[in-house]
């Protein structure tokens, strides 16, 4: 799992000013490339969150922390119950108001939870939710509309 690395300053003394930046990259351009030239260590982890610590070094006067942390579990969205079967429905192709009386409820409602799944999901159309949710593998391609079936 390849993920990109995280920059973090901690101020270790707090009547120091900030150093330049052009030296701090300098300076950590030659740490990364030591650091890559020393692959024979292996970088340690964080039992906590699971990031590895690429670099931890000072430099003038602050402290330089390069992590990789950990790629968000993509299907880490959760959808109620009821969300699920509306969204199996939209990748079968149904309207709002098919949903609605299949489901035993108004169309609001449909829209309600449409709504809801759109912001989980961070998209803004049916077809960008069905799209995300097989990129994620949370529907399965046997949900979305066969041409025999229309």
């Amino acid at each position: 799992m390849r993920t990109s690395p995280a920059l973090l300053a901690i101020e270790t003394a707090a009547e120091t000013t900030p150093p330049c930046p052009g030296g701090i990259v300098r300076a950590l351009a030659e740490l990364l490339e030591k650091l890559a030239a020393d692959t024979v260590s292996e970088p340690s982890t964080n039992k906590n969150g699971g990031e590895e610590i690429l670099l931890d070094t000072e430099l003038e006067g602050f402290r330089y922390l390069l992590l990789r942390m950990p790629r968000p579990a993509a299907n880490r969205i959760q959808l109620s119950p009821r969300e699920q079967e509306i969204v199996r429905m939209v990748a079968k192709g149904h309207p709002n108001k098919v949903i609605a009386d299949v489901l035993n409820i108004s169309c609001w409602t449909v829209c309600t939870h449409l709504r809801r799944i759109f912001a989980k999901l961070g998209v803004g159309s049916r077809a960008a939710m069905v799209a995300q949710l097989l990129e994620i593998s949370a529907i399965s391609l046997d949900s979305r509309v066969r041409p025999d079936e229309r």
